[in-house]
């Protein structure tokens, strides 16, 4: 267990859920790794009591996890639409000349600017889905941010105007320097936009599988307000969002007050309990009614005959059938439409991963969805599983068997 959060410094820390040991969920291995041992490091959430920051143990490195990646953002389709959908209204917000995303995977939000003819550059580590993105015309510094990095694309290229970071925020443990590092890439009157998901959804919603290794930590307005502000950023803005089974997206600048929607978030928040040790007491047993539901509903189908198999290889999959302790005798195996990840096993619970076309050809009674935060693009995706009367099933944030 931490000792220290890494916010604020406090001892004050306090167990909220502890889902065993598990293999880093990006680690996908390949037929000639499955003879070899794994390893694997243990996954509990902790709150600190102080700044209310939720947190796990930074035991393995981000080199580790991003410098070569297998998560490309262009294969969801809605993402993609969502990028899109935030360019067009930063535009309208900012109108910037120049704009840096941070983290910007194979260039799926870029690429919407790149369109518009507006100068940019994205800063992402992974030297895979960077090179897809130069493919693509989207310049791309493979990089991690740093105070230090910031410091060097601003004296080269000049302050950005509008700083992105989606997906990010919650998967760096020096959260300081990365903040410091936001601060140094922005002008002094530029806007920094970070989407993130909330802390008050995943604990409502049961969204525990959205906890591994690579996820840091996991915020709530009032903790991302101080992280921000210990960067030299100022919260002024902040809407909820739908992505991730519910997500924030908090605008900072160099200088500025909060608006009163931080203000009203801040207030669901202490309304929920977060912000006292009372919101979290109970996680732990909605958690385990979760696992307990899923597998008696695997283990009812394979004692039924039926076949079941999965949807999807994402990080949070990984995650869930790990603690649920789910193998390839309960779930046969799982598709994604990622190329990269065919052929290979998901860590730790060692399923396949095939091509999208499999389900067709086999025709199985259930697809467990595992990627349940793309309920709707997915439902319609899979729509034709109840062509031969098979179901989808949705394992978060309680156990939905779709007709």
């Amino acid at each position: 267990m931490m000792t220290k959060c890494r916010l604020c410094g406090s001892t004050s820390l306090a167990g909220v859920v502890d889902l065993g040991a598990t293999p880093p969920c990006e680690l996908f291995l390949s037929a000639e790794r499955l003879a070899a041992p794994e390893v694997t490091y243990p996954l509990h959430l902790q709150v600190c009591t102080d700044c209310w920051l939720a947190q796990i143990p930074p035991l393995i490195t981000p080199e580790e996890t991003f410098t070569e990646y297998a998560y490309f953002s262009s294969y969801s389709t809605s993402w993609v639409e969502h990028a899109r959908g935030f360019v067009a209204g930063a535009m309208e917000r900012i109108n910037p000349s120049f704009v840096v995303e941070v983290a910007s995977n194979d260039g799926y939000l870029l690429g919407h600017v790149v369109e518009r003819g507006v100068r940019c550059l994205g800063i992402e580590p992974s030297a895979n889905v960077g090179q897809a993105a130069r493919d693509k015309g989207v310049p791309t510094l493979t990089a991690f941010l740093t105070p230090e990095t910031g410091t060097a694309v601003r004296a080269e290229h000049g302050p950005a105007d509008l700083v992105v970071a989606n997906n990010v925020y919650a998967h760096i443990p020096d959260i300081l320097g990365f903040t410091k590092g936001l601060r140094a890439l922005v002008a002094d009157d530029g806007w920094v936009s970070i989407e993130v998901q909330h802390l008050l959804t995943l604990i409502e919603l049961n969204q525990y599988d959205t906890i591994y290794h690579e996820h840091f930590q996991y915020y709530t307005v009032a903790s991302a307000q101080r992280a921000l502000a210990a960067g030299g950023l100022a919260l002024v803005d902040v809407e909820l969002l739908p992505t991730h089974g519910g997500s924030i997206r908090l605008w900072a600048r160099p200088s500025g007050r909060p608006g009163p929607r931080v203000a009203d978030v801040m207030a669901m928040e202490k309304a929920a309990g977060l912000l006292e040790l009372s919101g979290y007491t109970q996680f732990a047993d909605r958690v385990a009614r979760v696992r307990r539901d899923l597998l008696r509903f695997l283990i009812d189908a394979a004692d039924a005959g039926r076949t079941v198999v999965g949807y999807g290889a994402p990080g949070k999959g990984n995650t869930l059938l790990n603690h649920c302790g789910i193998r390839p005798d309960l779930l046969a195996y799982t598709v994604d439409r990622n190329p990269y990840k065919h052929g290979k096993f998901t860590p730790g619970a060692r399923i396949p991963i095939l091509p999208p076309e499999r389900i067709a050809a086999d025709r199985p009674d259930y697809v467990l969805v595992l990627p349940w935060n793309l309920r709707a693009e997915l439902t319609e995706q899979l729509s034709y599983v109840h062509e031969w009367g098979g179901k989808l099933v949705f394992p978060i944030p309680t156990l939905e068997i779709v007709s």
